[in-house]
Order: C-alpha cells, then sequence, then structure tokens
C-alpha cells in the first residue's frame, strides 16, 4: 500500500457541532488504509466517547493532555498556569514522539481552543507546522484559528452553527455530543 509523499495541513474551525466529529472521521479513514495516527485531545476531560473507539483500533495511538475538568474560563490563574505547563510539556513529549516512532497522521483535538484560552502557545504549534516531518498530514480543530495558521494549513473548513439543541437547553447527550 502507497503511502503519501507529502503531509497536508488541515484545520476545521468555527461555532458549529462537528469538529472533532470530522477529525475522528479522518483518523478512522487513514486508519482504514493502514496509516498511523496519533490523537491528541486538549480541553478535554479524557472520557469522550470517540476515544473507546479510537484506542481499541490498530494503528491509531492516543495522547490525553491534562483531564480538563471545567471551562477554562472557570479556572483561577493558578490552574490556567499549571494547565499551560502541562500541555506545553506535553506537546514537547509528542514531538519527540514524532522523531522516534512512525505516525503518518497527527490530530491535534481542540488546539485551537487551547490557544485561544491561552493554555498553549500558537508560535509553538506554528514551529512545529513549519518544521514538521514532510510526510506528515496534520488535523487541527476548535472554533478560532489564528491567521498565522490558516497561512500555514492546506485546507480550512469552518463549520457554521445554524441550530443547536444546546440553546434550548438540552446538554449534551452520551454518544452524540460527548
Amino acid at each position: 500500500m502507497k503511502k503519501n509523499d507529502l503531509g497536508l495541513v488541515h484545520i476545521y474551525c468555527g461555532e458549529g457541532k462537528g469538529k472533532t466529529t470530522c477529525s475522528v472521521g479522518l483518523t478512522v479513514r487513514a486508519c482504514g488504509y493502514g496509516l498511523h495516527v496519533l490523537f491528541m485531545q486538549f480541553l478535554k476531560s479524557g472520557d469522550s466517547s470517540e476515544l473507546n473507539v479510537l484506542r481499541n483500533l490498530p494503528g491509531i495511538e492516543v495522547l490525553g493532555t491534562k483531564p480538563i475538568k471545567k471551562f477554562s474560563f472557570q479556572m483561577t490563574e493558578e490552574e490556567k498556569q499549571e494547565t499551560r505547563t502541562v500541555n506545553a510539556q506535553q506537546f514537547a513529549d509528542m514531538v519527540r514522539m514524532l522523531e522516534t516512532d512512525h505516525y503518518d497522521m497527527l490530530v491535534l483535538d481542540e488546539c485551537l481552543g487551547a490557544i485561544e484560552a491561552g493554555l498553549l502557545d500558537d508560535q509553538v504549534v506554528a514551529s512545529f507546522l513549519k518544521n514538521r516531518p514532510e510526510q506528515l498530514e496534520v488535523v487541527l480543530t476548535g472554533r478560532y484559528p489564528t491567521d498565522q495558521l490558516v497561512e500555514l494549513a492546506d485546507y480550512v473548513s469552518r463549520i457554521d452553527k445554524v441550530k443547536h439543541p444546546f440553546d434550548k437547553g438540552i446538554p449534551a447527550r452520551a454518544g452524540i455530543e460527548g
């Protein structure tokens, strides 16, 4: 099976539902083709339903960052600093993994949200994208990408919210939104 020689950068952004779902779908597609995927989540509790499946598929490795139990705007400055430190260390660990192990695709789920919240340095992410292995496909998700990351991307797909049950007070449902 022929692997891709050129890895591209994808951004799934916007206020609509489905950014993580898109990245999971692409992860499963890549896995089905025999590609090796490293899937890393930011700003999540670590128990999202999709992780149950991804952890059991051969060729996919799931990395979690420090589990988040509340929204970033609810964090104290001390909690934010601790999260920034952990995210920076785990991002650096991920980069080292890519240097020693072979992966065809990297998914950084909610990376853009972590940047927006000030919990991950966008310059570190941009530098990584500029210096990544040439064949590595990279997927970033989150609501609002920085201009610099948009410029570095090859695909940018905006998912807009037209309607969402949360607006009617319906909470996230297990297996559907979370």
